[in-house]
């Protein structure tokens, strides 16, 4: 899948294999489809009996096919079902068909389309072509009813980490057995040829709150029967959205393996103090017109031009339309049966902008009365136009209406690094001027504060974070080149050592920074995908964590660790609400070029130290600081962080060493 973070301003990327489709014939009606308000559509088994049910209004005619296999032979019961209320077809099967898998087929203006998987279905076959039938209860591994998340204060409190499941665990060196698995994140004790703690036991001693794994939910674009072929994809390219990905399995043609393999991943991640969140892609689906949905319910789940085309706000060939009643209620279901089921604690939702603003609401009120701490953010913008007005839609600048959800700051991002598109660009912290009022509008995150000039932001020319945990703090993710990758490509000039300054800068704003901190996993050891910038379907040799940049790498790992550890020991840096922020951190007239600095005063949300200084420099070269006057201790510089101290500021100046971040208190 091309996959990207975009901003509204530069809807250039094509995403996965996206491929032509043919136009929609039926527009007017949608509106006037019923809607199922039963909460039992797909399978309800017992051994005495499975129910089906199956939703396509328009349907003539509806079959259920129970086969013995999951790929291969011919249905061994199939059964006509009844049309009933509100949409609904429905079939009891009165016999124990436990472990058989089954399909959906519906006979549409006279012509028989295509089986289908059930929707809703929560377990499948090799591949995801056949539902099956299962009891989940006996899926959950030893000590599920036990399972505990870790504390959660506030969103605040919140550093995420970003990982794809393959690449923590798929190098030779890992130390980990089952590489590229959910049961790699089960092992502890794991080092590398080196010693340095891999696995779980990195994630962990860095000190991150929350692992944000790439998509696992089932996708399309791996052949889950020959897993030594070891392909790779992020999975950006949905198929089954109730059921856990195959290959990330250690047996693909199990369907209890998968769901069992990845609540004890869930466990283990909670049992190291570790919260889950997962990558959800509800805007589009991975196929067209022969998705599940569009084989069932012609038409009904995507969003349409004026000339019946299918929309394409993802880049991918279509969008989902999630402001019609019945895609609204699978995405609420699906969110929900993930938090309940398999326990998960928050949700980023790709390309957030195609979903309409009732339904991100609606899916906020549904989590949070399930579990008030479950974190809920996406991506404001979406990948292409869509029919559905921007007044409507989830999108960053529409963040005030939204309840609880959260969305990632391109502001500051692509301040921090250079425009994300044009690799060459420089930013704040490789000395390009003019990027301080983007830099101190992400430091409020992206709250109203008197002191940012917003006529002079880099995109948001006003506020559009009700509160600070409602932006995403970032400058990598998963998109686009590493930011080590990125720091090259833009200072081709720079020796290493100046491109590990930079690197050190950027993680100071960020975790110095209000809001929700967001890590991009493996930038604390320098990673490196070698200047791809695009690596959906790069082998792992390209996406793979390299280890022994760990050990190469300490110096950098440790400044990681101990702003991490500086940020969750003082609540200065992660303010509950804008009127904190706008009462407690107050900027300093600097004067000079690509030079920010302010002051935590008042002992900030409770903070134990009185006052804070942060000064951000990017200027190769040092610049001098007039500071407020007292005895300043240094805790962070551009070598390391100390809370003891790493020296003394007086007199009411100091100097900010270049390429560097300094944090004082008093």
């Amino acid at each position: 899948m091309k996959k990207f973070l975009l901003a509204p301003l530069f809807l250039t990327a094509m995403l996965f294999s996206c491929k032509p489709t043919s136009p929609v014939t039926e527009l007017t009606s949608f509106e006037q489809y019923p809607v199922y308000e039963g909460k039992d559509l797909g399978l309800t088994y017992s051994p005495g009996g499975s129910v089906f049910k199956l939703w396509s209004p328009t349907a003539d005619a509806a079959k259920v096919h129970v086969y013995e296999s999951a790929l291969s032979g011919q249905p061994t019961i199939s059964v006509d079902m009844t049309q009933g209320n509100q949409g609904v077809w429905e079939a009891t099967i009165g016999e124990n068909i436990k472990a058989r898998y089954y399909t959906f087929q519906i006979q549409h203006k006279g012509q028989w389309l295509e089986e289908a998987v059930d929707p809703y279905a929560k377990a499948v076959g090799v591949n995801g072509k056949r539902a099956m039938v299962i009891e989940l209860h006996k899926t959950n591994p030893q000590g599920w009813e036990n399972d505990r998340k870790p504390a959660l204060a506030a969103f605040n409190d919140i550093i995420i980490y970003e990982l794809h499941v393959r690449d923590l665990s798929i190098h030779p060196d890992s130390g980990i057995k089952n590489k590229g698995k959910y049961l790699a994140f089960t092992e502890t004790g794991a080092k590398s040829s080196e010693g340095e703690a891999t696995g779980i036991d990195h994630i962990k001693d860095l000190g991150v709150t929350h692992v944000h794994l790439l998509p696992v939910y089932d996708f399309l674009s791996i052949d889950e029967t020959k897993p030594e072929l070891n392909k790779y994809n992020w999975g950006y390219d949905p198929q089954n959205y109730n059921v856990p990905e195959g290959s990330y399995s250690t047996d693909a043609a199990g369907p209890a393996m998968r769901i069992r393999e990845f609540k004890q991943m869930v466990k283990a991640m909670h049992d190291n103090g570790l919260r889950v969140i997962m990558d959800v892609v509800y805007n589009h689906t991975g196929a067209t017109e022969n998705s599940n949905f569009n084989l069932l319910a012609p038409g009904y789940y995507y969003r349409q031009n004026a000339d019946g085309s299918f929309s394409n706000a993802s880049a991918c060939g279509n969008e989902t339309a999630s402001d019609r009643p019945m895609m609204r209620k699978f995405i609420i279901e699906s969110v929900l049966y993930w938090a309940k089921e398999y326990h998960i604690d928050g949700f980023r939702f790709d390309l957030m902008g195609i979903h309409d603003i009732e339904t991100m609401n609606q899916v906020s009120e549904a989590l949070h009365a399930v579990d008030p701490t479950i974190f809920i953010y996406g991506e404001g913008w979406t990948a292409g136009s869509s029919p559905l007005p921007d007044s409507l839609r989830a999108l960053k600048a529409n963040v005030l209406k939204l309840n609880k959800v959260a969305a990632f700051s391109d502001d500051i991002r692509d301040a921090i690094k250079g425009h994300v598109f044009t690799p060459t660009e420089k930013g704040f912290i490789s000395g390009k001027p003019g990027l301080e009022e983007s830099i101190k509008f992400g430091i409020v995150a992206s709250t109203q504060h008197p002191q940012v000039n917003y006529d002079s932001v880099n995109y948001s020319k006003a506020p559009w974070a009700p509160e600070p945990y409602q932006t995403i703090t970032y400058e990598s993710c998963h998109d686009n080149h590493t930011l080590w990758d990125r720091i090259a490509v833009a200072n081709p000039e720079a020796s290493e050592a100046d491109r590990i300054r930079m690197n050190k800068l950027a993680a100071a704003i960020v975790l110095t920074s209000q809001g929700v901190s967001f890590l991009h996993a493996g930038e604390e050891m320098l990673r490196t995908k070698n200047g791809v910038e695009n690596s959906f379907e790069s082998p792992d040799e390209i996406n793979r964590f390299d280890w022994s940049r760990k050990a190469k790498y300490k110096d950098v790992y440790n400044y990681y660790k101990s702003l991490i550890a500086l940020r969750k020991s003082h609540p200065a840096f992660r303010m509950s609400s804008t009127a904190l922020i706008q009462k407690h951190l107050e900027f300093l007239d600097t004067k000079q070029s690509n030079l920010v600095a302010y002051r935590l005063k008042d002992n900030a949300n409770g903070d134990s130290w009185k006052d804070i200084l942060v000064a951000l420099n990017g200027n190769a070269t040092p610049q001098k600081l007039a500071i407020p006057p007292g005895d300043w201790t240094i805790a962070v510089n551009d070598k390391a962080v100390s809370e003891k101290g790493l020296g003394k500021a007086t007199g009411g100046q100091m100097t900010v060493p270049g390429t560097s971040a300094v944090v004082m208190y008093k």
